[in-house]
């Protein structure tokens, strides 16, 4: 018995022993566990740094952090999610970062506070007399702090999605308080220049670059959800979302979305998605086309503000009419998108909205859209300067923008304008207006885009310069593989006829368009020759040219030629004081006819006299100059001299064919080598220097000035117009025209 009693006793002994490590071991896990996957802080517990709350179903975690890239040591409390990498979407201290790693969050004097060893706050909440305060990061990303009275029930005293740093988590009231401030960069949380918030006067959200507005919804919309189509409630009981909105350093502002088979985060979209999406971009007035290398151009009967900002790339001056009446024409722009109008109201017909606009004095644009299944139509209208204007938009208004028409077609030979392309004169587009020589071009009415028509294809062109007589088109990597290839085989990639007034530049961009995806593109600046005179049946069709008068040339056509003392300058499209009207005649066998010719034998016998008696006269004189020539060689010939050459002698080469050499002016030949300044001489040969010049638009030139020493006369002046008007090669320069002024005598 007594045996039996002590194994008994033994076992008993044993048994408790157990229990006892089984219950140590049972505390150690517990704490093990409350330390891996604590969510609270409590007036008795905090989190120093190092360590990290972590939400209930492990998809949000708190702690401190750190910048990787930077060399001072600066830490932060934050929260992001467990996912790899890091991504922080809330910043307590995002402006008071601490020095050094002493860093504890605790609940302390009925505040929530971030402290460090020395006892200096660096944040902290509201302080709220409650005896009992709780702080716990929930499942969505929110830390909330609670006090639990006796009976176990939770009051909310603050919450962290009451006061957002740069992200939106779902769940987050969606409301006008509602304030997302970017980081300053990459890795560092400080309060950036971007803040994203809503416009409750104009019902509008927006992104501002400090005071200057950067992006604007361009309808009106007070809920962030709208931009990106969600359908999300606003509490806490919805679904778990791995999706985001930030307000980014760079100024965008992004929705993310996590994509678990990747198990990474991918951008589904942002704003602004383009320059062209800024606000204002180019200003009022200022139209924007993404596609297009120079995104910004005025609209049609619109100038720059300040040309010399706007040529240098500087858009925010914007544009302004070129004619301070609004006129009774409207310009008509398709697939146009903008700020939303002032004004809507339900109309009948689209001449009701266009009446409403000519009545209103302050009136510079209108739409008319069409509402639900297009049962009722409402008349939009623009009072103020028309802001943030993009072309080519799916979702963009049929626009109509009220101007002279006096300032979109200056002549009644200009062809309508093609979206926001002016159509200048000679550029033709039908055979109703401009220069049928001209006649390249082709308007697509129902989408507003104007093209270029070659041998080789049509092609999109993006701006027309009429000043400098440029125009730019689009070509895709398969037609251009890149500009070197432009250059040094353009007559295989884009052809034009060797008969045709437009020349391919060495101008040549590549860049990548807005496509999705991306297009390689290729920009190609065209030039336009200078026109001949203006076709005419009569007189009448020349009341726009002044000083000239409709007469038949050499080649049977009819044409507004200059009168006498006056000469055809094809820049400037008129008949400008100078040489005679029959000087560029000249140069293209283009000399008047009489309408009918008499002949009879006693006619024809005076002719037969006078011809025998000019020809000795002219004999004489050639013996009398060339003694002259000889005895003065230095000298230049007179003004006179050379008019009475080029109008006794067609300018023609050996197969008979006149030439087409366009007169200049000696002062636009200053203006384009600033007097012939030391800095603009490109050498000097043996007849003379060569001069670098630009004429106003950009269009550069080779001027060359014959020396008086050069010995060459009125004859070699003639023969080297001949020939070099007549080789055409593209590795030769072509011959733009010639100039006369005194002796001065300048190709």
């Amino acid at each position: 018995m007594q045996e039996s009693h002590a194994v008994q006793k033994t076992m008993m002994i044993r048994t408790s022993r157990w229990s006892v490590v089984l219950h140590i071991l049972s505390v150690i896990l517990s704490s093990l566990h409350g330390c891996s996957a604590r969510d609270t802080i409590t007036v008795k517990s905090s989190v120093v740094d190092g360590q990290t709350l972590v939400s209930a179903e492990n998809r949000f975690e708190l702690g401190f952090f750190g910048p990787s890239r930077s060399s001072n040591v600066k830490r932060y409390v934050g929260i992001w999610y467990t996912s790899n990498p890091q991504t922080v979407v809330w910043v307590a201290n995002r402006a008071t970062p601490l020095s050094d790693k002493s860093g504890v969050l605790q609940i302390a004097n009925g505040y929530l506070e971030l402290s460090d060893k020395k006892g200096k706050v660096y944040w902290k909440t509201e302080q709220y007399k409650r005896s009992n305060i709780t702080a716990k990061l929930n499942d969505t990303g929110n830390l909330i702090l609670y006090d639990v009275d006796v009976y176990g029930l939770e009051t909310k005293l603050w919450q962290s999605f009451d006061n957002p740093t740069d992200t939106f988590l779902f769940g987050m009231k969606n409301d006008e308080k509602l304030v997302l401030t970017s980081w300053t960069s990459e890795d560092d949380p400080a309060p950036g220049n971007f803040i994203f918030m809503q416009d409750l006067q104009a019902n509008r959200l927006v992104v501002m670059n400090k005071s200057i507005t950067y992006w604007r919804s361009w309808r009106e919309s007070g809920k962030i959800f709208e931009l990106v189509n969600l359908n999300i409630t606003e509490d806490d009981t919805q679904v778990h979302k791995n999706e985001r909105i930030v307000m980014n350093f760079t100024g965008d502002l992004q929705y993310w979305q996590f994509n678990r088979s990747m198990r990474n985060w991918s951008l589904t979209w942002r704003e602004p998605k383009d320059r062209c999406s800024k606000y204002n971009y180019c200003g009022n007035f200022g139209s924007c086309n993404i596609n297009s290398k120079l995104p910004c151009k005025c609209l049609p009967g619109f100038k720059p503000k300040v040309s010399e900002k706007w040529n240098a790339g500087e858009f925010v001056d914007g544009c302004s009419r070129n004619s301070t009446s609004y006129g009774t024409d409207f310009l008509s722009l398709k697939r146009m998108k903008l700020e939303y109008p002032e004004s809507s109201f339900t109309i009948n017909n689209g001449e009701d909205c266009r009446q409403e606009c000519l009545s209103n004095n302050q009136c510079q644009a209108y739409t008319v859209n069409a509402t639900k299944n297009d049962r009722q139509l409402s008349c939009l209208t623009w009072t103020e300067e028309l802001k943030s204007i993009q072309e080519d938009q799916d979702d963009g208004y049929d626009l109509y923008v009220r101007v002279p028409v006096s300032d979109i077609a200056p002549t009644s030979r200009s062809c309508l304008t093609c979206g926001t392309n002016l159509v200048p004169y000679p550029l033709s587009t039908g055979p109703n207006c401009g220069d049928p020589v001209y006649y390249s071009f082709d308007c697509d009415m129902d989408t507003g885009q104007l093209s270029f028509k070659t041998p080789s294809g049509n092609y999109a062109v993006t701006h027309v310069n009429p000043k400098a007589s440029i125009f730019d088109i689009e070509m895709q990597a398969k037609e251009a593989v890149n500009c070197h290839a432009m250059h040094s085989s353009g007559s295989k990639i884009l052809q034009l006829n060797r008969s045709s007034p437009f020349n391919v530049t060495s101008s040549c961009s590549s860049y990548f368009s807005n496509d999705s995806p991306p297009k390689s593109t290729i920009e190609v600046k065209i030039t336009w020759k200078p026109p001949l005179e203006p076709t005419c049946n009569s007189s009448a069709d020349c009341k726009e040219w002044p000083h000239s008068t409709c007469h038949i040339t050499g080649t049977g056509q009819k044409r507004c030629l200059c009168n006498s003392a006056f000469r055809w300058d094809g820049l400037g499209l008129t008949c400008t004081p100078g040489a005679t009207g029959q000087l560029r005649d000249s140069f293209n066998k283009s000399k008047r006819l009489p309408l009918y010719l008499i002949v009879s034998l006693p006619i024809a016998m005076a002719l037969l006299c006078a011809i025998l008696s000019i020809y000795l006269w002219r004999t004489k004189m050639v013996k009398k100059r060339a003694k002259q020539r000889k005895a003065h060689l230095h000298r230049y010939d007179t003004e006179r001299g050379v008019k009475e050459l080029m109008e006794s002698s067609h300018l023609e080469g050996k197969d008979g064919t006149g030439i087409d050499v366009p007169f200049f002016d000696f002062e636009s030949i200053l203006a384009a080598t600033d007097n012939f300044s030391d800095e603009n001489k490109l050498g000097k040969g043996g007849f003379g220097p060569v001069y670098k010049g630009k004429f106003p638009g950009g269009q550069e030139i080779a001027i060359k000035r014959l020396a008086s020493v050069s010995g060459q006369g009125l004859e070699e002046f003639k023969n080297e117009v001949v020939l070099i008007a007549k080789l055409q090669h593209r590795n030769l320069v072509r011959l733009l025209g010639y100039c006369i002024k005194g002796e001065e005598k300048i190709l």
